[in-house]
């Protein structure tokens, strides 16, 4: 630390005319009160020419303070992360003290008491007001979606400090001004490469202290890179305007391998920033993970030629990352083959493009409702782990993983397409129907299981589950959690339960009835209040039939997306038929609502949920803090966040009204 002070006194941005005039040793241009000056200097001499340049690049002082820099880079995360963690070990206790005091029969036990916990409730309410909001992108523009509010205040932040690490007291006067800017730029920049993998590790120890799983800190990789990506040109930029001020561009790429070296990792972490953007990975993902994972090396080997050798030290944010991804990997390959040993999948067709997958292996017996793998069949697809949320729990279907993938290319495509050529069981349209007797098991390999991070929900008053097709996975997964401990005679602060799912086709219901309906009956023994309601947004008999025009304006052009016209105008009971064939028996409950044999406990609707109703109606009973969850398009996420955002201002949660809080917790990819 005591280099920090070698640093001549600072003169501000002197743009090298304040002492131009002043000599150096032997009129050659050297250092003085002022700072290096090219006084004196005959640049059409070649030796003295590479002398000043030689001065210039000197770092024995820049290096120094370049590299303390980067450490308090470090010192800014380690703070963040500790933060988190604070945070992470608060909200596992709040949700440990709620269970124990319903199960101590205490009345209203989600609710805060206390002035300490009513000032944290406060605190939350603001915090999630502030970090929950997310501008929908247009259709024109929707793969450049922004991420929520909260993600976008971290990347500021990070962005902010390192700004001020840039810049702040870095005003070294004479001719190596520009070249400390952009030295310290370098280091900034090199400093980030640790912080990519940590991000992006699926065992990595910032997810493990603040409770976030790999997937969804993965977004704060990809701005991570972005910055490392503006340093780098803020590197690159300083020290060339520095070369080019004094005519020594040309002589610096002659006489020194630092350009061409740093130009191709330079060139290498523009494609890795370019190649992640949303549009380039939705094209082909399993295209882009192999290329990303191949132009990563590369740029580390680039990076580390690049670097200098006056600086041996700064090789280490290089080396410490590659310890880190080997070591990752290695915890991955040994989970993966010890979990994947005999482990075989089989395959069931689905109405509407889907498969349900069903993987039977007795020894992994342990994860959390909402969790997922990176499922792997050779037989479709030699190189290609596929994200799927596990459906169920360790106690349902006999301890094995089930998942249901919806068909849209690449490997879920190969699926269905096989799944299809073979004698692989089909679904049965009615409990009648019987399953074909040969079933075809596959070889598959997991990768996980991940995620499974949101706080848990049988600790809230009033819980609502929103999901939008293969969604459902999630939120299911979350209702037969609740439902098991509900089951095990386990008290809970629980008392109301709304589940939500939207599909296109009412025959979709029939991928996990049986899920659905064996959840609700469990959870009503226990004396949980449950409501299912299923949103039909495209089915004929849903929708008024014929050609005279719609009640509600829509012509029903399908090729449009989902319509949403209104519910047939039944009587108690009728018989829905289509083609000749009874599609299914509906019996009106109220107006605007539906019973369906397949799936009875839920009421049936037309079009797409009023998400604002929906959650008015949930705050409205709520006696504690309320939970909700969704999984399904972005335009659905982005609905239910703004609206939960609303909610609150318009509510004042735990701001002296006495309304109670809401958490939301939103199963997506990332955006950004």
């Amino acid at each position: 630390m005591e280099a920090l002070g070698v640093l001549l006194p600072r003169h501000g941005d002197d743009n090298m005319g304040a002492d131009m005039d002043m000599m150096g040793p032997m009129g050659g241009g050297g250092m003085s009160m002022g700072g290096l000056s090219p006084a004196g200097v005959d640049f059409s001499n070649e030796t003295q020419a590479f002398d000043f340049l030689a001065k210039i690049l000197n770092d024995d002082e820049l290096k120094v303070i370049g590299n303390a820099h980067a450490r308090y880079f470090w010192y800014g995360i380690a703070a963040v992360v500790g933060l988190g963690c604070l945070v992470n070990l608060a909200r596992i206790m709040t949700l440990r003290l709620r269970l124990r005091a319903a199960a101590q029969k205490r009345v209203q036990p989600a609710r805060p008491r206390g002035l300490f916990a009513t000032t944290m409730a406060t605190l939350a309410a603001i915090a999630r007001e502030l970090t929950y909001l997310q501008l929908p992108s247009s259709a024109r523009f929707k793969y450049l979606g922004l991420p929520p509010a909260g993600t976008i205040i971290l990347v500021l932040a990070h962005f902010v400090f390192v700004l001020v690490l840039e810049f702040a007291n870095n005003n070294v006067p004479g001719a190596q001004f520009w070249q400390a800017r952009g030295v310290r730029a370098g280091w900034l920049a090199v400093a980030q490469t640790p912080l990519l993998i940590l991000l992006v590790g699926k065992y990595n120890i910032i997810g493990c202290l603040t409770g976030v799983s790999y997937e969804r800190i993965n977004v704060l990789h990809r701005w991570t890179a972005r910055i490392m990506l503006f340093l780098a040109i803020l590197h690159f930029g300083y020290s060339s305007f520095g070369w080019q001020k004094y005519g020594l561009m040309k002589l610096e790429w002659k006489t020194d391998t630092c350009p061409p070296t740093g130009i191709a990792a330079f060139a290498l972490l523009l494609w890795l920033n370019l190649s992640t953007l949303p549009f380039f990975r939705r094209l082909s993902y399993e295209f882009f993970v192999v290329q990303h994972l191949l132009s990563f090396f590369g740029f580390i080997i680039a990076l580390t030629y690049h670097l200098p050798t006056t600086a041996p030290i700064s090789r280490t944010y290089v080396y410490i990352p590659i310890g880190l991804w080997f070591v990752d990997r290695l915890i991955q390959w040994t989970v993966t083959f010890v979990r994947s040993w005999s482990l075989t999948a089989t395959i069931t067709c689905l109405d509407g493009d889907a498969t349900k997958i069903r993987l039977s292996k007795r020894n992994l017996k342990h994860w959390s409702p909402g969790s997922f793998v990176l499922l792997s069949i050779p037989r479709f697809g030699m190189v290609q782990s596929h994200p799927a949320t596990i459906l169920s729990t360790p106690e349902s279907h006999g301890g094995d993983m089930v998942f249901i993938l919806k068909c849209h290319k690449g490997f879920t495509k190969r699926l269905m397409s096989g799944a299809n050529d073979s004698t692989t069981a089909l679904l049965p349209q009615t409990k009648e129907e019987t399953r074909l007797s040969q079933v075809i098991t596959h070889r598959a390999f997991i990768n996980g299981p991940y995620g499974g991070s949101q706080s848990d929900f049988a600790a809230f008053d009033s819980v609502c589950l929103i999901a939008g097709s293969t969604g459902v996975t999630f939120t299911l997964s979350l209702l037969q959690g609740i439902a098991d401990k509900a089951a095990a005679g386990q008290l809970l602060p629980l008392r109301r339960v709304h589940f939500v799912w939207c599909v296109k086709d009412s025959n979709w219901t029939r991928w996990c009835n049986d899920e659905v309906g064996s959840a609700v009956t469990r959870l009503r023994d226990a004396g949980v209040e449950i409501d299912v309601s299923v949103f039909v947004t495209c089915a004929d008999s849903f929708t008024e039939q014929g050609g005279e025009p719609k009640e509600c304006g829509c012509a029903c052009d399908k090729s449009l997306g989902p319509c949403c016209c209104v519910l047939v105008d039944e009587d108690d009971e009728e018989i829905v038929e289509k083609d000749g064939k009874v599609v299914a028996t509906t019996t009106t409950i109220r107006e605007g609502a539906t019973r369906l044999q397949m799936l009875p406990c839920a009421s049936f609707f037309s079009g797409r949920p009023d998400v604002r109703g929906i959650l008015v109606d949930l705050l409205d009973g709520a006696d504690g803090e309320s939970a909700v969850a969704v999984c399904g398009p972005e335009t659905m996420s982005s609905s239910v966040r703004n609206n939960v955002v609303r909610l609150s201002d318009e509510r004042a949660i735990h701001k002296g009204t006495g309304a109670q809080g809401c958490y939301l917790h939103v199963e997506a990819f990332s955006l950004g």
